[in-house]
């Protein structure tokens, strides 16, 4: 009886496994993207280096989970000066603190189409906070190209000190192609 109750069980887990899509993001169609005020001007740049692992399933999304990094080192604003003072100490530290994850604790459908609830965290320059946005998964291409948005506060991270001409407030915009 033992043995029929394990074999049952095993069958569930395993389809339950099969259900979830396991998924690598790329940097082939994905763009992490970010925008902060210096100077009371919009100024934006990007991250690459992509990489992680996705279990995404649109029809139960409460099994589905996220741990997608980017490299600290890749940050890239098209300026070569400004892009090298941001991997130092003061900002992204990325000699030290070389990825920034985002990782889930749950997910959650919403009542509108494609469209879920992420909860989870941010780890920034050694500091990790609690994170909350609404995503899109659109399957595209044999995979998904999950996208949103969301705002954090550099400060709550370390990142930047307390520059009187930079903003507080960073947008974050991303872009994922997982397959």
């Amino acid at each position: 009886m033992k043995n029929i109750i394990a074999t049952f069980a095993l069958i569930i887990s395993f389809s339950a496994i099969k259900a979830q899509k396991l998924l690598v993001p790329t940097d082939a169609g994905s763009k992490i993207h970010f925008v902060i005020k210096n100077f009371g001007i919009s100024t934006g740049g990007d991250f690459t280096g992509l990489k992680g692992n996705i279990k995404f399933d649109a029809t139960k999304p409460t099994t589905s989970s996220f741990d997608v990094s980017v490299d600290a080192k890749t940050v890239d604003t098209d300026n070569g000066a400004r892009d090298s003072h941001l991997r130092q100490e003061e900002y992204f530290n990325a000699d030290k603190y070389p990825v920034i994850r985002i990782y889930s604790s749950k997910i959650e459908g919403t009542n509108k189409a494609s469209t879920y609830m992420f909860t989870g965290n941010l780890f920034i320059k050694g500091v990790t906070r609690p994170l909350h946005f609404l995503f899109t998964a659109i399957a595209q291409n044999g995979g998904y190209l999950f996208a949103g948005d969301f705002e954090i506060d550099r400060r709550d991270f370390g990142v930047g000190g307390n520059s009187a001409v930079m903003g507080d407030n960073v947008k974050i915009s991303l872009s994922a192609f997982a397959k």
